[in-house]
């Protein structure tokens, strides 16, 4: 966890230096070229591809939103975000003879205790946080194989299929659920003790406990709501595919920190917000889609990911040196 000096971390960047107007260049004309890329891929803006591309952005997204949480706190990511999605999937399938308001509650309890227990005992105990959450990623999947048997669960009815469907005949609800959550989120940052609590924990653990605050509370609770964003990201892909399986949020933590780093939320905590994250998770969807219409493979898509990532950092660095 970062002892740096608390930073602005809602100013706008307005570099004054060769490097920073050369760091700022570089930025827009990344998006200038994906933004033409996109342009010229025939089939992008297909209807299809489009409806594709807002679903793929949604699930990210809601992940990301709860990775913001956890990365602001000083605590960088988590490996466990995308098991706990997954689990929530299925507690969501299993609950809802119950009724659908009783199956998202159960899964969002699911969510919470799952991830709440990684940042007790993080916070608490000021534990090496990704190697807390490599432990929690294998107790997640062992138990709920172990459970499960490893097969997949499938709804007794069709009662999630509305969650497919959409909002005032013009919006996909898997989108309205994800731009709800991440309004919600910003709120939360933006608005209340809690979020400049852990504003300035993931700026300096040292010098909020100094002004009486509780770092240990504040780290709890990004846990907590990032295990609230995955369980809707679980019930969301539960109903998208009508199953709950451990395999549905392979994949997600790692999508999910590109599109926070993406964003520009600093790495060393303290540093970004939910709307920069939002960001990142549509630049991150849009160069899978075209990654994929260009046929590309899966391995060839998580490359590509990686050197935005790396480039990303690179630039991060360079930008806290200037």
């Amino acid at each position: 966890m970062s002892d740096r000096a608390a930073p602005a971390a809602w100013s706008l960047p307005f570099p004054h230096s060769s490097r920073g107007r050369l760091l700022l260049a570089i930025r827009a004309a990344a998006l200038l070229g994906l933004a033409a890329a996109a342009l010229t891929t025939p089939g992008f803006f297909s209807t299809i591809s489009l409806f594709s591309l807002l679903n793929s952005v949604s699930l990210i997204g809601c992940v990301a939103v709860g990775m913001t949480f956890i990365t602001l706190s000083g605590n960088i990511l988590s490996f466990a975000l995308g098991a706990t999605l997954s689990a929530c999937a299925i507690i969501f399938v299993v609950a809802q003879p119950l009724g659908l308001p009783a199956a998202a509650l159960a899964a969002a309890l699911t969510g919470a205790v799952l991830m709440g227990v990684q940042g007790w005992i993080i916070g608490t105990f000021r534990a090496n946080a990704i190697i807390v959450s490599m432990a929690a990623l294998a107790l997640i999947i062992g138990t709920a194989t172990l459970i499960t048997g490893g097969a997949g669960i499938y709804p007794d009815d069709d009662s999630a299929e509305m969650l497919k469907g959409w909002l005032f005949d013009r919006i996909p609800i898997s989108l309205a659920g994800f731009l709800l959550t991440a309004a919600i989120a910003q709120f939360v940052l933006s608005n209340t003790s809690f979020g400049r609590t852990l504003m300035m924990v993931g700026s300096n653990w040292r010098a909020s406990m100094a002004a009486g605050l509780a770092p240990e509370r504040a780290v709890l609770g990004a846990y907590i709501a990032a295990g609230l964003c995955a369980a809707v990201a679980g019930i969301l892909m539960a109903a998208r595919y009508s199953t709950g399986d451990m395999g549905l949020g392979q994949g997600y933590d790692y999508s999910a920190i590109s599109a926070v780093l993406v964003g520009g939320t600093a790495i060393q905590g303290g540093e970004g917000s939910v709307l920069r994250s939002v960001v990142g998770a549509f630049i991150i969807a849009i160069c899978q889609a075209l990654l994929v219409l260009h046929g590309f493979s899966t391995q060839v898509q998580y490359l590509a990911i990686g050197l935005i990532v790396l480039g990303v950092i690179m630039l991060q660095t360079l930008s806290d040196d200037s």
